[in-house]
């Protein structure tokens, strides 16, 4: 532990700095009750100056109570000081937020919102867009990790390339080729720290204050916020069954976002006749198509739909995935696969942001994938997922019959109810909840008035019984 105490000569005696210093910061809170003091030795190496000053410092605390000693242990702030500790506030200076870092404030209470967060009191808790750690083979991971970590060369704990190691780009293109149908080489790919980043970077390299975007209605709201900190001017275009219409994307905007192959929330595919029909919207306005592949390794009905990047034969698709959606959240790590036009506006803008997503992470993920256990874990977790959504619709129309409708269910790992009678958003995730059950509204994925209640339901983190008894239960709410 390391105190900052300032001394000087015209202070008065050492002893009485050190005092008076080491009683402020345990009046202040600083020393909290119970932790333990450096030792003389330390702290007199530490502030420069003789132990026998701070032994006089630390016998004045002991005399009045503020501190114990501990024979063979060392010294520790008095336990009965918890109560009377009290904290000074410091004055808070109005100081002027830029726009962008306005925008940003403006929606942190958005962004804690309950509405948004798993319940992790809730006995049967549907939470979406959560990977199923439980499968996930970590005995495996850490093998990798700490193989890494123990015979690395000392280089590579230097600072690492802005794009990602090559390692993980080679291994990325490789997946995406077999699994996605994704055209793209090494030199396209920027490994970012989720596809939030991703996002974040789009923003920045993309788009001007005041620019029209085109966006999803509903969409993924983390997007959305994006976005509005930028400066954008949104343009929501409404989902359909489909997905999102071409034909209704406006004249004079210059990006769109889009969730292709299972539309977030509504889980939508979109067909082949619209995703050809914006990319011919996209040549025409020299427009450029965000995509976010977020759930595209989760399929179950007929052949996998490969992503709208490998349609596109001109460069206009900025295409974003990330594992945390397969792998495990902390991770962290995404990518970007950018047209070559635009890559190297997307590796400087990365390095100004971060300089480079941690290494030793990179290096696990890319042996994880070269030696193929990515893809056996996500085989088993296709199948896993595949009983679960079996159970979910079997639970929904036994318990839920004709009261709802269900989108998303083929593909993706949650689905969404529509409740065809009128009931507020807000009136279902309540009594859900007293009964233990966790479910999601999608009011929040809307940027205009929501024409239909609806809600979420996750699935990659219960089992089929979980399942089974939580509908039943949200079944006497609906």
């Amino acid at each position: 532990m390391e105190l900052a105490i300032p001394l000087s000569k015209k202070s008065g005696p050492l002893f009485r700095q050190v005092y008076a210093g080491l009683r402020k910061a345990i009046l202040n809170g600083t020393l909290t009750a119970g932790e333990r003091l450096p030792s003389t030795r330390d702290l007199a190496e530490q502030l420069g100056i003789s132990r026998t000053v701070v032994l006089l410092a630390y016998e004045h605390l002991l005399a009045e109570g503020f501190v114990t000693g501990r024979c063979g242990s060392g010294t520790y702030v008095a336990e009965g000081l918890r109560a009377g500790v009290q904290t000074k506030e410091k004055k808070q200076a109005k100081v002027r937020l830029s726009r962008f870092g306005q925008a940003a404030a403006d929606v942190v209470g958005e962004v804690d919102s309950p509405g948004r967060r798993a319940s992790p009191k809730m006995r049967y808790d549907f939470a979406y867009g959560r990977s199923d750690i439980a499968t996930f083979p970590f005995a495996m991971w850490r093998r990798i990790l700490m193989r890494h970590a123990r015979m690395a060369p000392v280089r590579e704990f230097d600072y690492g390339p802005a794009s990602g190691s090559m390692e993980l780009r080679e291994a990325i293109c490789a997946h995406l080729r077999r699994s996605r149908g994704v055209v793209c080489e090494p030199a396209e790919v920027i490994v970012v720290n989720g596809s939030q980043q991703a996002l974040d970077l789009i923003a920045r390299v993309l788009v001007e204050r005041g620019d029209r975007v085109a966006i999803e209605d509903p969409h993924y709201d983390g997007m959305r916020e994006v976005l509005r900190a930028a400066g954008a001017q949104l343009v929501p275009v409404a989902v359909d069954r489909d997905g999102i219409d071409p034909a209704k994307l406006p004249e004079n905007a210059g990006l769109v976002f889009v969730t292709p192959s299972h539309q977030f929330p509504t889980g939508a595919i979109l067909p082949l006749a619209r995703r050809l029909a914006l990319l011919a919207w996209a040549r025409r306005k020299n427009a450029v198509i965000v995509e976010n592949d977020h759930d595209g390794e989760f399929h179950y009905e007929g052949r996998p739909v490969e992503s709208m990047q490998g349609l596109d034969s001109e460069g206009r698709i900025v295409y974003i995935g990330t594992f945390s959606r397969t792998i495990f959240p902390a991770l962290r790590i995404g990518y970007l696969i950018a047209p070559k036009s635009l890559a190297p506006a997307f590796r400087a803008t990365k390095w100004l942001n971060d300089l480079h997503s941690a290494s030793l992470e990179q290096q696990t993920l890319a042996e994880f994938i070269r030696c193929g256990m990515y893809e056996r874990y996500l085989r088993r977790l296709r199948r896993k997922n595949s009983g679960r959504r079996e159970a979910l619709l079997e639970a929904i129309e036994r318990h839920l019959g004709g009261r709802v409708e269900v989108t998303g269910e083929g593909s993706g790992a949650h689905v969404v109810l529509w409740p065809k009678r009128r009931i507020a958003e807000k009136t279902i995730v309540a009594q859900a909840a007293a009964k233990g059950v966790g479910v999601y509204g999608v009011g929040h994925c809307f940027l205009t008035r929501p024409s239909r209640v609806g809600v979420v339901l996750g699935y990659s983190r219960m089992n089929e019984r979980e399942i089974r008894e939580g509908i039943r239960l949200l079944g006497e709410v609906l």
